[in-house]
């Protein structure tokens, strides 16, 4: 452990577990903003390692036109994966359940933040066109519910 890393002694005040709690909390984002500043590091040796390798191929490479590729967001999914997430919460839970709750289970699962409003509006249009989708493959059923919603359920299927 760093000298960096250690807490140092708190004075005296009428509040010592909060500001207890604070020099924690500064002491774990610090430790954090060290391991993104060691990945950033190794992250640029890596690009100029890339670089070099193609001026080895071609001297003559402009690398300035070569335009960053930005990373996806975080909320979005592999192909396929809102499917089968749906799917198996409808197996597991073996009731028919509403878009919206299919939606809040779907984000808690994926631990995104349902407190935004825009990010659960996004994954609530994501949910329902599966839910549509899965419904016209034959798969789902829906029904209208107490509430308005349309309540989604597996097909019943007669393997009999």
């Amino acid at each position: 452990m760093t000298t960096a890393d250690q807490i140092p002694e708190l004075p005296s005040t009428d509040r010592p577990n909060v500001l207890s709690g604070l020099l924690t909390k500064r002491s774990e984002i610090a430790g954090l903003v060290e391991g993104l500043q060691d990945r950033l590091r190794e992250a640029l040796i890596n690009l100029d390692h890339i670089d070099q390798t193609i001026l080895l191929f071609d001297p003559e490479a402009d690398l300035t036109e070569v335009k960053a590729k930005p990373l996806p967001p975080r909320h979005v999914a592999f192909k396929g994966q809102v499917t089968r997430s749906i799917l198996h919460m409808l197996r597991t839970t073996g009731d028919a359940l509403d878009s919206k709750a299919i939606t809040l289970r779907l984000m808690a699962e994926r631990e995104l933040n349902a407190a935004d409003a825009r990010l659960l509006k996004t994954i609530q249009k994501r949910v329902g066109a599966a839910l549509r989708n899965l419904r016209d493959r034959e798969l789902l059923v829906s029904r209208q519910g107490e509430k308005g919603l349309l309540l989604w359920s597996l097909k019943a299927t007669n393997a009999d």
